[in-house]
Formats: structure tokens, C-alpha cells, sequence
């Protein structure tokens, strides 16, 4: 489980986020993200910064497993802020971001991807807000920026997904491109950005952010005092067991088998 950094070439820097199965990030993987999206846009060499994913899918969010089981709140916290840290690291970082998704790019995978200066995509993605699901609320704000507001509402209220090619019409998503042809893609489109005057890049990304018409910090964090009300009301654990039921059910299933194997005659 990793988040690394690579230089394909001159004045691009690669972020490679990669947390098996599914890349659903414990609290700690979204601040080493940050710490990653960061550092790399805080070199002078880099002009433009590329997020991807290794495995199945860009993002599923935060580690439900994680915040099951801890006790209290902390991991739930600990999760808020996180998210916090690493939507903000990619909204601020002085350089462009092109977030490059392919697989399912759910929760916080949108604050990522929302957040971003551009999006290029595989055909196989979707993205998704299964909040109302997993017992949490939040990324509305990142949703929004990627698709028209009463589609926003509707995606959010049912939880289903929109694929990258719906995302592409609304103007969203620069290119969707076969799995095979994402990092190519991307990198094709961080090539063309920095070969832009680097210093003249970084006043443009400021000079963005600052008529940006919603503060996505502060939207964020609004939204996350929800997250943590329904926390504390029993909603949000209610639904987080109930998702993660089947699963640990599996796992004792896997856990007896030897056992009756055993005793088998």
C-alpha cells in the first residue's frame, strides 16, 4: 500500500495511488496523498502533476473497515480530515492537476477528481456518490463541479453512478480514451500544459481558484459537520454495518471451512 511519485518526463510529475483491493484509503494514505500532491507541485522543475491509480479502480473512497472498527470517533475524524487535506492538496497545488481515472472513481474519488484542473478517463469509468449507502454524507461539492446541479441532487439522492462518456458531453471530462491508452492520454495532456512558462502556469492556477464561484474548502467541511451529525445519531454506524455485513459474513464462512473440514468423517 503506497502513494509514490515518478517523473515519465521533463516538467511532469506522476502521483500513483495504490492501496489494494480497491484503493479505499485508510486515514493515513489520504494525508501521505496529500503530502505527495504537494511536494510535487511545490517543485520549480514541475509544471503540471498527474493523479492516477494502480488496480481495479481510481478511488472508493475511505476504508469503511478502518472507521468500523475503531472505536469512538477518531477514525471517522480522522477520515474527515484527511479527505480534507488531500481535496485541498490537488484544489491548491500551484501547478495543474489532470486526474486520470479509470474503474469506478466513488466518494472520495470524486473530491479527488472534482477538484482537479482537468479530467481524462477510461471507457470502463464511473463516478459516483454512494454516501447516502455507506452512512456518510459529503462530495457534493466536488460532484457539482463535475456535473449540471439537479443532476448533482439526483446522482446524490439515489446513488447511482454516471460513466465517463455522460461526463465527456457535460464538458467534464477532457477525453475518454480505452484502459490501455489512459496514462498515454493524460501524460499527452500534462505534456501540452507544461510546455507552457512555468511561472505564468502557477499565476494562472491562482488566478483561477480566486473567481472560482464556490469555496470548495469551506463547502466541504460544511458538508462534513453532517457526516459527523449523522455519526453521532447512529445513522451513519447503522449503515456502515449493514454494508459491511455480507463481508465479514464471507470471512466467518472462510474461517469455519477448515474447521469442517476437520470434523468432516
Amino acid at each position: 500500500m503506497s502513494v509514490s511519485t515518478s517523473r515519465p518526463e521533463p516538467a511532469v510529475a506522476v502521483v500513483t495511488v495504490d492501496f489494494p483491493p480497491v484503493n479505499a484509503l485508510p486515514v493515513q494514505g489520504w494525508y501521505d496523498l496529500a503530502a505527495a500532491v504537494g511536494a510535487a507541485g511545490a517543485d520549480p522543475a514541475v509544471r503540471c502533476v498527474v493523479l492516477e491509480a494502480a488496480g481495479r479502480g481510481f478511488n472508493a473512497g475511505v476504508d469503511l473497515k478502518e472507521i468500523r472498527r475503531s472505536p469512538g470517533h477518531e477514525a471517522l475524524i480522522g477520515a474527515n480530515h484527511g479527505c480534507a487535506a488531500a481535496f485541498s492538496a490537488v484544489y491548491d497545488c500551484p501547478v495543474p492537476v489532470i486526474a486520470a481515472v479509470h474503474g469506478f472513481c466513488l466518494g472520495g474519488g470524486v473530491g479527488l477528481a472534482g477538484n482537479a484542473d482537468a479530467v481524462v478517463a477510461s471507457e470502463d469509468a464511473v463516478f459516483g456518490l454512494p454516501e447516502l449507502d455507506r452512512g456518510a454524507l459529503g462530495a457534493a461539492t466536488h460532484l457539482a463541479r463535475l456535473v449540471p446541479q439537479h443532476l448533482m441532487r439526483t446522482l446524490y439522492f439515489t446513488s447511482r453512478t454516471v460513466t465517463a462518456q455522460e461526463l465527456h458531453r457535460h464538458g467534464s471530462v477532457w477525453r475518454v480514451v480505452p484502459r490501455a491508452g489512459l496514462r498515454a492520454a493524460a501524460l499527452e495532456l500534462a505534456r501540452e500544459i507544461a510546455a507552457k512558462d512555468g511561472a505564468l502556469l502557477r499565476l494562472a492556477k491562482a488566478a483561477l481558484n480566486g473567481i472560482d464561484p464556490v469555496d470548495v474548502r469551506r463547502s466541504y467541511r460544511y458538508e462534513q459537520g453532517f457526516t459527523f451529525e449523522a455519526g453521532l445519531c447512529g445513522a451513519g454506524n447503522r449503515l456502515r454495518e449493514a454494508f459491511g455485513r455480507p463481508e465479514r459474513e464471507q470471512e466467518e464462512q472462510q474461517e469455519k471451512a477448515p474447521e469442517r473440514e476437520r470434523e468432516a468423517p
